[in-house]
């Protein structure tokens, strides 16, 4: 089952329970030295795969010496191991070296519009599951392939990671709103950026720091429609306003819907 997170949450707290959004994946990059870094966010899809944006993978901000080298699963808090709330502890994160980089065929990292900023990591060894480790589902039933989330409230978790900047060693949360393509591409036309089909605008308003999520990182909604409510991926953190949380400036995300032939027929067992 995907897109199960077994915590009871309580919203307008920033930072999230260690067991919830289950399919958050940190990007781990060697650099020269023998160094390494968490720099990009993703989500896990199957027990294989993990879906991030294509500009964690061979976007221009990427230094040519640094390789894309492991995911981690089932992380919380990154200063501290194990992640534990009261008596409860989580598991030792998961460390999985990647097999396979697959940026989307059509990405072009120097465009100023970000389309196609998709891609996948197939992992080197089969994931197990646990209650810190779950995939997320996609966006594949009808009523969400032809949504446009304008105003649908959705969830951003992560380390703040991004290429330059790391801001949190814990996982935090905020809740943002669709925002029309119209309205986003009145916005970020002032940066000659033009928002297509096949991204997804969200955030913006004032307070709500969306400097939390990862690059490359899942925008996750619930889908209340079905029989047993489950998340799924909504969308990728692709760019947004420089600095972050900028009042007025959506975030820009990759629409995941866009993407599931590409990414059916991609995935191999």
């Amino acid at each position: 089952m995907c897109g199960i997170d077994t915590s009871n949450r309580i919203y307008g707290g920033e930072v999230t329970k260690i067991d919830e959004y289950p399919w958050m994946v940190l990007l781990r990059y060697k650099k020269p030295g023998n160094r390494f870094g968490f720099h990009c966010g993703g989500v896990l899809i199957n027990n294989r795969y993990v879906m991030t944006a294509s500009h964690c993978v061979n976007g221009r901000d990427i230094p040519v010496d640094w390789s894309l080298h492991q995911v981690r699963l089932g992380e919380h808090d990154t200063s501290k191991n194990p992640d534990c709330e009261e008596d409860d502890c989580a598991p030792t994160p998961k460390d999985i070296l990647i097999e396979d980089r697959i940026p989307h065929p059509n990405y072009i990292p120097t465009s100023r519009n970000q389309r196609n900023d998709i891609a996948l990591l197939r992992l080197a060894e089969t994931v197990r599951f646990n209650d810190f480790i779950k995939p997320v589902c996609l966006p594949t039933a009808s009523h969400l392939r032809n949504n446009d989330f304008v105003g649908q409230s959705m969830d951003v978790a992560g380390w703040g990671k991004t290429e330059s900047v790391s801001a949190s060693n814990v996982k935090l949360k905020v809740r943002v709103n669709g925002v029309s393509k119209s309205t986003c591409n009145s916005i970020y036309s002032r940066q000659n950026v033009v928002i297509g089909d096949e991204q997804i605008c969200a955030g913006g308003e004032k307070g709500k720091d969306s400097c939390r999520g990862d690059s490359g990182g899942p925008l996750v909604a619930l889908d209340n429609k079905s029989p047993r409510p489950y998340w799924f991926c909504v969308g990728l953190v692709s760019f947004g306003p420089s600095p972050c949380g900028l009042e007025g400036w959506p975030g820009v995300y990759t629409k995941v819907s866009h993407y599931i032939s590409w990414i059916q027929n991609t995935v191999r067992a």
